[in-house]
């Protein structure tokens, strides 16, 4: 059954904020010649993931390839059902099949060192993960570089989605000098949903102006209080705004607002919730099975305002919840990606993973089953942390296209999405 609600797409005017700041990176990266950076890590050691635990060390494995053209600048959001499924016809399978995966780049490697894996698989997006500290200025250097890879050859001609996580506290990936000290999602629940919308809006105009276009925040989770902080993900680290679902839900309106007012797209996470789970599924696979939640949960009014508000991105978690799929990691079930989220929820846009590239909740699955597996139960963007893995994640998805016609159907759907997005970024232009 799907709720009254209809989902609200931004408007055009604060799409045009947004596409107007791509625009602005886009001009700067024609000019700017790419630097020394960070050096490339590695696949061993500790790695923090997306969005399941504190990020202000360096994780060990997180660094997409970078190429070397301007990224397009167009300067008024497309309507992306006008031109989408046009330009992802016109896509070969490993152009889309590209689109569909974000590789992180670590704060200790070199901005050119995922160039090659840009160019060759067509990558969509990057995130910035290990705890970036120098600064706008750094951080505007790496941007640039990466948003100069887009081209005809290497992107289909699209943008990429350059991404950090900037939740505050224990979770800012990006600090130094332009950057203000975010406070914990617990302290930001201190004062008002207007006075967090302000502070949002500030907070996303330091992220534009270093060049990042997606936040992967905020977080959506609810922790009762009965767990409180033995909530290994994100209790632990007041991570989120309240213990209250309908408070929590007034607050992620309100940073999703802000964001969208500073010219930065949002994501909701992790959806369905990890707020009743006790193990972190970054670094276990023990203490990660909610046994309460179910379909018509008072615990997802959080994501359910998320995208009543048009959120850009909802990530789903690597959690397994008994109640609607047992036995089966919620970033791979189809009854929560697609039966609860798209259909019950009617969410019609980008769904992206929580790091599966290092996460120990999905160690056991084969590497390239993260990726096409998410893609079966209905999701868009795998993101991997473990710049290792994104050529057989990028094989196993073409390979599947080709010896299923359902599977590539679904990759176009996935794929379309994501071009949507693109256009009403202004990462992307219609022919």
């Amino acid at each position: 059954m799907r709720p009254s609600h209809s989902r609200r797409r931004p408007s055009p005017a604060r799409w045009a904020v947004l596409a107007a700041a791509v625009t602005a990176v886009a001009t700067a990266c024609s000019s700017a010649p790419p630097a020394a950076g960070p050096r490339a890590t590695g696949t061993t050691g500790t790695t923090t993931s997306a969005s399941s635990a504190p990020t202000t060390t360096a994780p060990t494995s997180a660094t997409p390839s970078t190429s070397h053209t301007p990224a397009p600048t167009t300067t008024t959001p497309s309507t992306p059902s006008s031109c989408a499924p046009a330009i992802v016809a016109g896509m070969d399978d490993d152009e889309r099949a590209g689109q569909l995966l974000m590789v992180g780049l670590d704060n200790g490697a070199s901005r050119t060192s995922l160039d090659a894996l840009v160019a060759r698989r067509h990558l969509g997006g990057v995130i910035l993960l290990g705890g970036w500290d120098g600064g706008t200025e750094r951080v505007r250097a790496t941007t640039r570089h990466l948003a100069a890879l887009a081209s005809k050859e290497d992107t289909a001609g699209l943008g990429l989605l350059l991404a950090a996580d900037q939740e505050g506290g224990a979770v800012q990936q990006l600090r130094g000098d332009g950057f203000s000290r975010m406070p914990s999602a617990r302290v930001q629940d201190q004062g008002s949903a207007s006075a967090l919308t302000a502070d949002a809006t500030r907070w996303a105009d330091q992220l534009r102006r270093a060049g990042i276009n997606v936040n992967l925040a905020p977080v959506a989770d609810t922790v009762p209080t009965s767990i409180g902080r033995a909530n290994g993900p994100i209790g632990q680290y007041d991570r989120q705004f309240s213990s209250d679902p309908e408070r929590n839900a007034r607050m992620v309106g309100a940073f999703i607002a802000g964001m969208r007012a500073g010219g930065v797209a949002s994501t909701v996470k992790h959806f369905p919730g990890l707020g009743r789970i006790t193990g972190n599924t970054d670094v276990t696979a023990r203490g990660i099975t909610d046994r309460t939640t179910t379909v018509d949960d008072p615990y997802l009014e959080p994501f359910r305002t998320g995208i009543q508000d048009g959120v850009e991105l909802v990530m789903v978690g690597s959690a397994i919840y008994s109640r609607i799929d047992p036995g089966t990691n919620a970033v791979f079930s189809r009854p929560i990606v697609t039966d609860l989220l798209r259909d019950r929820l009617s969410y019609d846009g980008v769904v992206i993973t929580d790091d599966v590239g290092a996460a120990k909740a999905v160690a056991d699955v084969p590497v390239g089953a993260r990726a096409t597996r998410f893609i079966e139960a209905g999701g868009d963007i795998t993101l991997t942390a473990r710049p290792a893995t994104v050529p057989t994640m990028h094989d196993a998805i073409t390979k599947k296209m080709n010896a299923s016609p359902a599977f590539a159907e679904q990759v176009r759907a996935a794929a379309t999405r994501v071009v949507d997005l693109k256009l009403r970024m202004g990462l992307a232009r219609c022919p």
